[in-house]
């Protein structure tokens, strides 16, 4: 089996890639942007350098290396980003699947295709939805939540259209270790890292600490990802995420109890988003029923790996 990783270089996608090369005899290759680094990577990825905008570029890779099964996780990921500059957020998560797809199409082939959406994709979320399930009503309220919707839909339509091979999934908040600063779990983590080496002061300033997510371990989440591409039905859409909503300060809380410092925590209002939904859980019994798969990984044991992460590349 050769499976294609987009976004290899990413976090999800460095994990997915040693998921792969550790629990199955696949071959695997990833895509990256030009001059990314892929120095991280397992040395049994291959890695190509390619802009996914780049629609015959795209179509000429699909040809060379005719994958049975694609992994599409290439996106711009963060949400603030997507404020800042929304076309931008719209233009590379939309265009770079659509050129896969439409690529596949053209050259008559017809992998197992995983559409990576979002829990962003539901938005603003009332009390009566949770917990979420896949029919449960999109209310994007981000940018970034308008292109994965677009990319979840993308997806289904060449299914409906081609019966292209293609199965969507909407991962809630996923953590652990080679996240990147800016995610709420490296940033606190991070912080934390900074203070313990004497290198910031004994103080954490955050935004809004009463906000409830669904996190899971992103080992576990790349599990569920082969699961639901070995197991998952063509056409569907599943929820990955634990079920258990946990409040931000429980998060910080952990993570400051996970280190000797006495650290005080500041209110920053410029951390503040212009949108923000107070609650955010799944239900993933969908999920569950199709692959068997439910998260492994301790909460507390994944935030010890994310600051032991960030200890280490602190003392760089």
């Amino acid at each position: 089996m050769r499976a294609l990783i987009t976004g290899v270089g990413g976090f999800a996608g460095s994990h997915l890639s040693d998921y792969l090369l550790n629990q199955t005899d696949w071959q695997v290759t990833g895509c990256v942007l030009p001059g990314w680094d892929c120095s991280h990577l397992d040395h049994r990825v291959t890695c190509i350098e390619l802009d996914l905008r780049e629609r015959m570029a795209v179509r000429a890779m699909l040809e060379q290396m005719a994958p049975d099964v694609i992994f599409h996780l290439a996106a711009q990921a963060f949400v603030p980003v997507s404020w800042e500059d929304p076309w931008d957020t719209l233009e590379n998560n939309i265009r770079a699947e659509a050129n896969i797809l439409d690529g596949l199409v053209k050259l008559g082939a017809r992998p197992r295709v995983m559409v990576v959406g979002s829990n962003e994709e539901y938005g603003l979320v009332r009390p009566e939805d949770l917990p979420l399930r896949e029919d449960s009503p999109l209310r994007t309220n981000s940018p970034y939540a308008v292109s994965k919707v677009a990319q979840d839909l993308l997806g289904l339509s060449y299914f409906l259209s081609y019966t292209l091979p293609v199965v969507r999934v909407r991962p809630f908040n996923h953590i652990g270790p080679r996240q990147s600063e800016g995610f709420v779990a490296p940033t606190f983590a991070k912080q934390v890292a900074l203070i313990e080496g004497g290198r910031q002061e004994p103080i954490i300033r955050v935004g809004n600490l009463s906000a409830q997510r669904d996190f899971t371990d992103v080992r576990d989440v790349v599990r569920a990802y082969h699961l639901v591409v070995t197991k998952g039905q063509p056409g569907e859409v599943y929820n990955i995420g634990s079920g258990q909503p946990r409040t931000i300060k429980t998060l910080l809380d952990t993570l400051l109890a996970l280190s000797p410092m006495q650290i005080r925590v500041e209110f920053d209002p410029e951390r503040m988003r212009p949108s923000d939904t107070p609650v955010v859980y799944c239900d993933a019994a969908k999920l569950r029923a199709a692959t068997g798969w439910d998260p492994k990984i301790p909460f507390e044991q994944t935030l010890r790996d994310v600051l032991d992460d960030w200890r280490t590349r602190t003392k760089k």
